[in-house]
């Protein structure tokens, strides 16, 4: 039996083998790689023309990211906005079509999959949105929103079972399973991201990237919707990949961090390492820039200034990206794009990947230097 578009040897157009969803159901040891991101590249097209369109150029969104999601962590991703996050997110969902690169699914290449075969993919592979108001259907009741997923997954809950289904997963998100027939205006910003979870937890997936969930509520339901994802996590062995821009929130949830610039990632390690034992200048900046309650320390803390602006995804600067508002920029910073590996002269927390021909730990007092650096 073959996938309708390919080969009888079960190989597509493009050439790569479908995987069997044999291979997905596989289990992967915690701690080991479940998801596996390699050079991935998302470049949307610029055109001019009327009648004959013609590409000028493209906006890099995401150009050359690597990393791994071990099965049962939490992988944070930060960054400005335009950096390229959601970006990456839309493309592990196959959302957007990977201009280059390799995402693999327990060693399986997905990126370029489709039909049946990407269907056995977003089985284990779900998404929670960004905003709870627009990715709920005003028109459904939130018991056809959660139960969806059974529609096109009808191996997962048989129809007789679906509504007990859907109300189990209302219970486990901390909602009443009374609510079942209600629409999405009857109910709150956090009780509606809740809904989103339920969604994402319906077919039983291994991994739910979460992009940016809980930006659009306010602090106290942060808290509430973080705890609640913490606990499931615990309880299902999920592995989530978590973008935000609250700085504190992905270090309360996370045990690893990357940290992103114009498409690249600048910086990866753990939770440890990118707080305390920061090296590369862009995370050092972002970490100044976190609000410190307490008025005395916030008036004698050093601050990292950038000045200009963020270059265009369109035109990004040759070499390092970050080179045009660094203090450390030098002309190999121009010449030679640094790579992402743990420098081989740091030592400790300090040793880990950062893309910085001088990453070195901020030191003490080490702020005004920098902001003269930057005027």
């Amino acid at each position: 039996m073959t996938v309708e578009g390919t080969t009888p040897n079960g190989a597509t157009a493009l050439g790569a083998a479908v995987p069997q969803e044999a291979a997905f159901a596989q289990e992967v040891p915690r701690g080991e790689p479940i998801l596996e991101v390699r050079d991935l590249v998302k470049h949307f097209p610029l055109t001019e023309g009327v009648l004959f369109r013609r590409q000028v150029g493209a906006v890099k969104a995401v150009d050359g990211v690597s990393f791994q999601l071990e099965k049962g962590e939490t992988l944070g991703i930060v960054g400005e906005s335009g950096c390229g996050k959601s970006t990456l997110a839309k493309v592990l969902m196959n959302l957007e079509q990977a201009t280059g690169g390799s995402v693999r699914y327990k060693g399986e290449e997905i990126s370029r999959l489709s039909g049946s075969a990407l269907k056995a993919v977003r089985r284990n592979i779900q998404m929670v949105f960004q905003d709870p108001y627009t990715s709920l259907n005003p028109r459904m009741t939130v018991g056809d929103i959660i139960g969806e997923p059974f529609e096109i997954h009808p191996e997962v809950a048989p129809k007789g079972d679906r509504r007990r289904a859907v109300q189990d997963l209302l219970d486990v998100v901390g909602l009443n399973p009374e609510y079942i027939n209600r629409y999405p205006h009857q109910f709150s910003g956090g009780q509606r991201q809740r809904i989103g979870i339920a969604r994402g937890l319906a077919l039983k997936p291994e991994v739910i990237i979460c992009d940016e969930p809980v930006s659009a509520l306010d602090v106290s339901v942060q808290a509430q919707v973080i705890n609640l994802l913490e606990q499931l996590q615990g309880e299902f062995d999920l592995s989530y990949m978590f973008i935000a821009h609250d700085l504190s929130i992905v270090r309360h949830i996370s045990d690893r961090v990357g940290v992103m610039y114009l498409g690249k990632l600048v910086e990866i390690g753990s939770d440890l390492e990118i707080y305390d034992h920061a090296t590369h200048p862009y995370t050092q900046a972002l970490l100044s820039a976190v609000p410190v309650p307490d008025p005395a320390a916030r008036e004698s803390r050093d601050r990292i200034v950038l000045t200009g602006d963020v270059p265009s995804p369109a035109n990004p600067p040759s070499g390092c990206r970050f080179r045009t508002r660094c203090w450390k920029a030098r002309d190999r910073c121009a010449e030679e794009v640094p790579l992402l590996a743990s420098p081989s002269w740091l030592r400790g927390a300090a040793f880990h990947a950062s893309a910085c021909h001088f990453a070195a730990e901020r030191e003490t007092g080490q702020g005004a230097a920098e902001r003269e650096g930057t005027a």
